[in-house]
């Protein structure tokens, strides 16, 4: 997700926090999602933030309604399952649709199954320790092979001729789930589809950045630096200086010391 805005829109300042702290969220209870949404959200706020991209199925499913609500001034955009790209992709009418508990357990999913896809059999599955395998750095490892085999095989049995990526962590091995299925079956992944509409967003609020150098990232975790910085580099190719952020009686605070030097 991060990557595709960013090279979309070069010049355009970013700040990314990982809530590393609590990850997975998708096997949390949706209010304890939505508090955290809430206070990263401030926190964001904070730094001068004016669009936050909510870049995780699960807490827009849990808390994407309620954010903007609670903060009118602010502009979101959230992740929601491509079940509509990929009811219009799939030729046979059969969709496997990966992505966590709680995004399957919240409202949204389902609503969009109702008006998108309500001639389509959607078959999903939660991958258990997919998430946490991709956090290792585990992209093309045995564990996480298995993982996606038994996601992935029992769909193919059943006919499944598209795949939708229903997590951000998961297009960090659609080699591995290419290998997987073959080269007929249809991969979905919303990023590009979010990146373009951060572009239109900013667009029509004016806040696009243009014609500047290239803009540095700042990355910041709410857990390990040294495992978030390695993190970076494994999947992204990137390497940082992340700011530490620090989960202090449920609010977020900068570590003292900590510099924005990346901005």
């Amino acid at each position: 997700m991060l990557r595709e805005i960013h090279a979309m829109l070069p010049s355009q300042p970013l700040f990314y926090l990982a809530d590393q702290a609590h990850v997975p969220y998708g096997k949390r209870q949706i209010q304890e999602i939505r508090e955290f949404a809430f206070t990263i959200t401030k926190f964001l706020a904070g730094k001068g933030a004016q669009v936050i991209v909510v870049a995780c199925n699960t807490a827009s499913a849990a808390a994407l309604k309620e954010l903007r609500i609670e903060f009118p001034e602010l502009t979101f955009i959230g992740m929601e399952p491509a079940v509509k790209p990929a009811s219009k992709t799939t030729h046979n009418g059969i969709v496997g649709v990966l992505a966590t508990p709680a995004t399957f357990q919240g409202k949204l999913f389902h609503t969009l199954v109702e008006k998108f896809a309500h001639d389509v059999k959607i078959l999903t599955h939660t991958c258990p320790g997919l998430v946490e395998a991709i956090e290792a750095g585990e992209l093309s490892s045995n564990n996480t092979r298995q993982i996606l085999q038994r996601a992935l095989i029992p769909m193919m049995d059943n006919g499944a001729d598209t795949i939708v990526l229903g997590c951000t962590h998961f297009p960090f091995v659609v080699p591995l789930i290419k290998d997987i299925v073959g080269p007929n079956v249809a991969i979905i992944d919303p990023s590009p589809a979010i990146a373009k509409r951060v572009s239109y967003l900013l667009n029509e609020l004016k806040l696009i950045k243009r014609f500047s150098l290239k803009a540095e990232i700042l990355y910041s975790t709410t857990g390990n630096k040294e495992k978030f910085k390695n993190d970076i580099h494994t999947l992204l190719g990137v390497d940082t200086a992340p700011i530490k952020v620090e989960w202090i009686n449920r609010n977020l605070t900068q570590k003292e010391g900590e510099i924005d030097n990346n901005a």
